[in-house]
Parts: C-alpha cells; structure tokens; sequence
C-alpha cells in the first residue's frame, strides 16, 4: 500500500508540473502568436477573456465528473486534452481563430487543474499529513523549466507552431505515462449504526455536498477567500515589474528582478509549507500567511528604495505560498464524495480573483497612483487573514461536552484526514 501511494504521488507531481510547464510554454510565446495572429494589444487583452472563460468552464465541468468516474480516469484525459491543445495558439492566423484556441485551450488546463487538485486530496489523504502545497511548488517548477526551454527554442529561431506541437507531443507522452500509478476511486464506508445508550455518528463538519444536498456555506466562504487571495496574487503577476519600473524609475533588467522575487519565494515558501502545516495546522497557515503577506505588499506600498520594493515583494510571495493549496485541501476533505465538485467551487472562484486583479488595479490607477492602488490586495490579505478560521473542521462536541483533546489536535494537523 505504501508503494502504492508513493507512485501516485508521484504521477501527482508529474501532472502539476506537466500543468505548470504547458502553461509556461504559452506565456513565453504569446509575443510570438501575437504577431504571427497580427493582433494589438487590446485585442490580445480581450482574446485572454476567453482563456479564463474556459478555464473556467472546464472547471466546472471536471468538478463532478471527478467525483462520478474518479480521479484515475479524468486526470490523464484532462493532461491528454490540455497537451493536445496547445499547438492551437501556434497555428492561428487571426483574432478569430486565436480566440477558438485560447477557448480550447484555456477550457483543458481548467479540466487538468482541477482533476489534478482533486487527486491530490486523494492523495493527501492517504498520507494522513498535509502533502499538498509541494504539489503546487512543482506547478512553479514547471513553468520555470518552460521558460528555460522557451528561451532556448526562441533563440534558436524555432517556430511557435513547431515548438508547442513537440512540447504537447512531450506532455501528451507524460499524461499516458504516468496514469497507471494514479489511485483508484475512494469507497468511503458508512458508519455503522449507534449501540445502546450510544449518540449515531454525525458528519464531519463541512460535510453535506453529496447528492441531493446543496453546498454548504463553509465551501463558498473557503471560495470567497480563494478569491482574495488569488486576487492578490494576480497583481503581483501583472503588475510587480511594471510598478518597480514605473513608480520608482528602475531599468527595465532590474524591473524584472520583482516578478523573480515573488516567484522565486512562492515556490520556496511551497516547498516548506507541508511541514509548518503538519506542525501548526491550515489556520495558521492562511492566518500568519495573508498576515505577511499584506505586511509585505505595505513595503512595496511605501517604499522609496529598490531594495527594500524587491525584499516587500519577496516577503508578499513567501506569505501567499502556502494560503490558496490550504483552501483547496480543506475544500476537498469536506466531504470526500464531493470532493471534485468542492475543489471546482473554490478553484474556479479563485481563478476569478487571478482574473480579476489586473483588471480592477488597471481602472484603479486612473484615481491613484499604481503603488496606492496596491492597498485594495492589502486589504483583502488583512481581512482573509481575520477570517482564516473557517478552515478549522472542529469534530462536533458530544452531548456530554467537548471533543477529546487529542482529537481536536488531530484535526488541526490534518484536516479531514479521517474522513
């Protein structure tokens, strides 16, 4: 069984980094598709509406389909989809049929992102310990790899349309490689019923998505701060270099230097969240996280020096690392028949927040400078930090008085675990 679930963690790391590096290999080409599409700008600006808009559909879509067929059957089909996809870019010509592919595309990396996420719960499950923020460390890894690679191809003179379609041919031979190893579909037993004088078992709380039973409200709050946070992250995404270039006059080599800070300390701070997770729980993650992180995001705000800009973007990705994989773990050991459907709610949300913070910062800075205009993810770190709470899945207390003090320390460590 332990050899079993060693190899399914690791078709797991496979597929976050098969996701990361397809993602990758698109950004680093979208100067390329953009000229050979013969869009502007603005066009390109709207035509990636459609990448998130089938990103999130197929979000949707995978959510349940996950919880009825399993993980083991949709992640593979959802790899084989998003690697299969992304030559399309390569191969438009115009606004319209870049569009098509950005739909297409953007529709089999939301499948693969939440089929993989799901598995991942699965997964974590198993170990009994909080295994899944290395996941989304090795997603950075794989769009970091995709940059290396992109860069090499590029200086090479190789076509967009020849390097995505040997790039997908390469993820389409990872998605059937490693499917074998993923875990078959959980068969979580019933309790049995209660004994004489003994109170029938109740449902973990967060439980209650199954069939035939609406979401409950502490699914949609755990969404609501996917969304925040995720906003966050999106600025840092679109606006970090911009600001230091902007704001505090830095060369555009230097600029640079402050998306490779947050992202560098994102992948790091990923690496070792497991353990701290293990140690001091999900709440304390997300808690102390958003905490640092809007602390962080307040140098940035108020600095007047490069250094200290590039160290507040630092600390901001180093407390954002751990807080979104704590969210879609708790989300998926609410209930482990739905868990999909929980990953998909909260992941698609937040995928709306990433979406969503380039496009309020933008409107923003026509009333304030671009460096105030941070303030509002400021904020949105400081209120998901007041409200990191909700992820604690305290056992309900027996009618005689609380839960064991053991227990309760369980369920900090591991959320869910038992489930």
């Amino acid at each position: 069984m332990k050899r079993t679930l060693r190899l399914a963690r690791l078709a797991t790391f496979a597929y976050f980094g098969l996701n990361g590096f397809l993602m990758g290999m698109w950004v680093v080409h979208i100067p390329v598709v953009e000229d050979r599409a013969g869009v502007s700008h603005a066009v390109l600006g709207w035509l990636l509406l459609l990448l998130g808009g089938g990103a999130f559909a197929g979000m949707r879509l995978t959510g349940p389909l996950a919880d009825r067929l399993g993980a083991r059957v949709v992640v593979p089909l959802s790899a084989v989809l998003c690697s299969a996809s992304l030559v399309l870019p390569g191969l438009a010509e115009g606004a319209w049929t870049l569009g098509a592919a950005l739909l297409v595309f953007g529709f089999g990396n939301g499948c693969l992102d939440v089929a993989m996420n799901t598995h991942a719960v699965q997964v974590e499950r198993g170990y009994r310990r909080p295994v899944m923020s290395a996941f989304h460390a090795v997603f950075s890894v794989g769009g970091v790899l995709a940059a290396l690679v992109g860069a090499r191809t590029l200086s090479w003179d190789w076509s967009a349309a020849a390097t995505l379609a040997g790039m997908g041919a390469a993820g389409l031979l990872v998605a059937v490689l490693a499917a074998p190893a993923l875990l078959r579909p959980e068969r979580p037993e019933l309790p049995g019923p209660a004994g004489p004088g003994e109170e029938a078992p109740r449902p973990s709380a967060g439980s209650g998505t199954g069939a035939g039973r609406g979401t409950p409200a502490r699914i949609w709050a755990l969404a609501a701060l996917a969304l925040m946070l995720m906003l966050a992250e999106g600025v840092a995404n679109d606006w970090s270099t911009l600001a230091l270039q902007d704001v505090l006059g830095a060369p555009a080599a230097t600029a640079a230097l402050a998306y490779g800070a947050f992202a560098t300390a994102m992948t790091v701070g990923r690496l070792l969240t497991d353990r701290v997770a293990a140690r001091f729980g999900p709440v304390a993650i997300v808690r102390y996280g958003a905490l640092l992180a809007a602390v962080g995001l307040s140098a940035v705000v108020v600095s007047p020096w490069i250094p200290l800009a590039l160290a507040g973007w630092t600390v901001f990705g180093l407390g954002l690392s751990g807080c979104v994989p704590q969210l879609f773990s708790a989300a998926g050991h609410a209930d482990p028949e739905a868990a999909g459907a929980n990953v998909s709610r909260v992941a698609g949300l937040g995928y709306l927040g990433m979406l969503a913070g380039p496009a309020v910062i933008g409107p923003l800075t026509h009333l304030v400078p671009l460096n105030v205009a941070f303030l509002l993810p400021v904020a949105l770190c400081a209120v998901a930090a007041g409200v990191a709470g909700i992820l604690r899945s305290e056992p309900r207390a027996a009618a005689g008085g609380g839960a064991p003090a053991r227990e309760r320390a369980e369920t900090r460590k591991v959320p869910e675990a038992a489930d």
